[in-house]
């Protein structure tokens, strides 16, 4: 089955495409999208298409940051549903988990995860399984946040550092002038590096009057099908690496009290325990077969705040420890 993307996606594309000479319709054509596409913006598209639109029209007009100056056009309100929720939010740091859970209602091509390190907040941007990004889609993704980002900030904010895996452009004069000044290629990673205390700040558009309303709209979208146990495994990944994760915390996520996701999670015979446990051994696998990761920076991903500690536990679960599993 396909991977499908709104096409708010591509808001400002004919805009820009004229500026730079581009025929616009002849290029959504040749990808398989018609006109017709882009005339609502909850129209779905097919994610690859969507990739191949970028790409060619970077190349049609040699202007390799094309898709980071679609994303100037972008703020919060392309995000649809998403967008009316995470803004009431009390703290930016609600706000962006709400965009981080939910972006898949936006983009499902697109996956985002939050890690936090020595006080230091990292948004990675990724495809999703089995699907893969251009240069463009990547910066486009990638600009998007910044800008959302500054609308909760403040447009003076900046990111502490914005990553790349692809080379340095041969000008970076539009990456510094709409990302900031610290840009990295050529890394392992692509995202965007802040200060944890920054997304500790209040949301500035927030209306506490609105904000149970948000919350309960927020439990409509949620994809139709996925469990309480489901919703509770994708926090809980998302929450790991900030060392906060707790039964409590990820309850308000969901809108609900501790109880409350008890009794959701007894009726399927699950736990809030077990879930841990096993999200975590399922994420543990997985980074200890990516040999570039240390075993202290796996510790800290899976939320724990010593090695000993996540060797013990892992030797618990399994009967070895992390480094011979590594080994096998």
């Amino acid at each position: 089955m396909a991977t499908m993307v709104r096409s708010a996606v591509l808001s400002g594309y004919v805009d820009l495409a004229l500026s730079l000479g581009l025929d616009p319709m002849l290029l959504l054509r040749s990808v398989g999208i018609g006109p017709a596409g882009l005339a609502a913006s909850d129209t779905w598209l097919p994610g690859e298409a969507v990739d191949q639109l970028l790409e060619r029209s970077a190349a049609e007009t040699d202007c390799i940051d094309f898709g980071l100056r679609l994303a100037q056009r972008r703020d919060l309100s392309n995000l649809g549903p998403v967008a009316l929720v995470a803004r009431e939010e009390p703290d930016i740091r609600s706000a962006l988990h709400i965009v981080v859970r939910y972006v898949s209602l936006h983009n499902e091509a697109l996956r985002t995860r939050l890690t936090e390190t020595n006080s230091l907040t990292t948004i990675h941007i990724q495809a999703a399984p089995q699907i893969s990004m251009g240069r463009q889609s990547v910066e486009l993704a990638i600009g998007a946040t910044c800008q959302i980002l500054r609308e909760f900030l403040g447009h003076a904010w900046h990111p502490v550092s914005v990553c790349f895996t692809h080379a340095a452009p041969a000008d970076p004069d539009t990456h510094l002038r709409i990302l900031g000044p610290s840009i990295e290629f050529d890394q392992d990673f692509d995202g965007i590096v802040c200060y944890s205390r920054d997304l500790d700040a209040p949301n500035p558009l927030a209306h506490p009057v609105l904000r149970p309303y948000a919350r309960e709209y927020l439990k409509t979208l949620a994809p139709s099908g996925e469990s309480t146990a489901d919703q509770v495994r994708a926090i809980i990944e998302s929450l790991l690496p900030t060392q906060h994760c707790s039964a409590t915390t990820v309850a308000q996520k969901l809108g609900m009290d501790r109880r409350t996701l008890h009794r959701h999670l007894t009726r399927t015979g699950e736990t809030f325990t077990g879930i841990l446990d096993t999200t975590r051994l399922d994420l543990a696998h997985r980074y200890l077969t990516q040999r570039d990761r240390t075993l202290t920076d796996i510790a800290t991903e899976l939320g724990f705040s010593e090695l000993s500690a996540f060797s013990r536990w892992f030797r618990h679960h399994t009967g070895t420890s992390p480094s011979r599993s590594r080994d096998q």
